[in-house]
């Protein structure tokens, strides 16, 4: 199988990371981009090399996907260690193993503890539970990789815990951009559901208070579902296996063609199949459909379990963010929740590099209720509104620094005028990353023209330094230039290219260095593409 060309970064940053002997890492790919694929090939190249690989999983769908995607993908088998099946007695190179199994204490010990070279942690964000950590740790000298999809800055902390880096990430917006996912839509649907009493637990609302709480809209749901749904292939998620079971009688009588599952059916097996085979174009569950389950044809999501957890809403919206023939979009119907808090998932959230531009693009899409938004150009408007929100707060503090009479640019500085929100809102998860920046980062960015006493961590020189160097190869505007000219008072010079801010340097240094060329206003000026 030939990998697209993100996924062959992937492996190779992923063996290079252990190569240089980081033993525990991470592979951050939003679902539908062929995660299991890639480490799939990566298990090859390491059966390749003669060593035993444990793929470790918490559910039994999982545990069969990575089964099937490895054979499919380089015709390995594998052993299963789940329940009363073992490994132990099997000559195959890899082990594909419930964590749940392995996690007993009886059943660890029946191994050596160099018994696997390698583990693959399927769904990572697991990873840091207790579970998890007991099979890990047992096989501490293990390499060990960690597959996710888009986690949030929390979760990632979180992974830090454990896992010492990232190996490679690919993003959603990315995968939208190239053409390997569905563009995503946000439909604000004006009916406020008041969570205020819905109480909390292991930091996410709980499902019971949540099933209540649903229960007094579900018709007027139902209603909107009718205007929005009726031609699309629609997944529900829910609560409570009562509260799916309502809302799908509700829906049939509305006129849409619904049917149910849940962990207790015994026919789900046939109501997938027949969701697949077009019987149903409404799929309503309770959290049973959230990883190890695609149906690509599945182009709107209802998410009816308002969350706290970024993680657990990208695996709901994954569910139909795939590829199809003729499918055009993905259409995600967001309701105004009602709660004192501001920590509730919106489609925003999904591609927005923090949470002050997911809070801008959610406010943008409720000013504009029943009006579907392509969330890219959501992120956009949203960026736009925090850049100048933040400029304008800023303002006297940017000022102050473009006045200093010195030659290095601070941090600041530079990532407003490159309009950097992932280098402002930055926070270290790793180790390294929270260490104080290394004698080589800073002398590499005061020779680029950064202020390297304003730099108080490494994760933070490494961003700044591969920003740099991204430019460089862009043929964009370099810190030294953005840091001149903004003395001058032109404004994000950081968009500029390197060639029309060299040679609006030259125009300055002809004129004597005492200002702005003649007949050029600084505040206005933007240089011809």
């Amino acid at each position: 199988m030939e990998l697209r060309p993100y996924q062959n970064q992937a492996m190779a940053s992923v063996l290079n990371e252990w190569d240089d002997g980081i033993k525990k890492t991470l592979l951050v790919l939003p679902t539908g981009t062929g995660k299991t694929i890639v480490f799939s090939k990566i298990i090859e190249e390491k059966v390749m090399e003669g060593k035993r690989v444990l793929v470790l999983a918490h559910r039994s769908e999982l545990l069969e996907q990575a089964s099937d995607k490895l054979y499919k993908v380089s015709g390995l088998k594998t052993s299963l260690e789940k329940a009363e099946s073992t490994s132990l007695d099997s000559w195959e190179r890899v082990v594909v193993g419930s964590v749940q199994t392995l996690m007993r204490e009886k059943r660890l010990n029946q191994f050596e503890l160099d018994h696997f070279d390698v583990i693959i942690v399927d769904e990572a964000h697991h990873a840091i539970s207790n579970s998890y950590l007991t099979v890990l740790n047992y096989f501490e000298n293990a390499e060990v990789l960690g597959v996710t999809a888009t986690p949030d800055r929390g979760d990632m902390k979180n992974l830090g815990i454990y896992f010492e880096s990232l190996a490679f990430q690919y993003s959603l917006p990315q995968a939208i951009k190239e053409g390997y996912l569905t563009p995503i839509k946000a439909l604000t649907i004006p009916l406020k559901l008041d969570l205020t009493n819905v109480g909390q637990s292991a930091g996410d609302f709980k499902v019971g208070d949540l099933g209540t709480a649903l229960d007094p809209y579900l018709h007027q749901i139902a209603d909107e579902m009718v205007q929005h749904c009726m031609n699309r292939k629609t997944v529900v998620f829910l609560p409570l296996i009562s509260t799916s079971q309502k809302f799908t009688s509700i829906l049939n009588e509305k006129g849409l063609k619904a049917a149910e599952v849940n962990g207790m059916s015994k026919d789900r097996e046939q109501v997938l199949e027949d969701f697949e085979n077009n019987h149903y174009n409404v799929l309503c569950n309770s959290m049973l459909l959230t990883e190890g389950w695609d149906s690509p044809e599945v182009d709107c999501i209802v998410v009816l379990r308002p969350t706290k957890v970024r993680s657990l809403y990208s695996q709901m919206v994954g569910r139909g963010t795939r590829l199809f023939p003729g499918k055009e979009d993905l259409l995600l119907l967001d309701f105004l929740w009602h709660t004192e808090r501001h920590e509730l998932v919106h489609p925003a959230h999904l591609i927005a590099e923090n949470d002050e531009v997911a809070q801008a693009m959610t406010k943008i899409s409720e000013e504009n209720p029943n009006v579907e938004m392509d969330l890219e150009e959501l992120e956009v408007q949203g960026a736009e509104d925090v850049i100048e929100q933040r400029e304008e707060a800023l303002a006297e503090k940017l000022k102050e620094m473009r006045k200093r009479k010195r030659s290095l640019v601070d941090p600041l500085q530079f990532e407003m005028s490159i309009q950097a929100e992932d280098l402002s809102s930055y926070v270290p998860s790793f180790g390294w990353e929270l260490g104080p920046p290394t004698e080589t980062q800073l002398k590499r960015l005061e020779k680029e023209g950064i202020l390297p006493d304003a730099v108080d961590n490494a994760g933070k020189a490494s961003l700044l330094i591969d920003r740099i160097n991204k430019r460089k190869e862009a043929g964009l505007a370099t810190p030294k230039q953005i840091r001149l000219l903004e003395r001058y008072d032109f404004q994000h010079v950081g968009n500029w290219s390197f060639d029309s801010a060299s040679n609006m340097i030259s125009r300055i240094a002809a004129s004597g260095w005492r200002g702005a060329p003649k007949g050029v206003n600084p505040k206005e000026y933007k240089p011809e593409i």
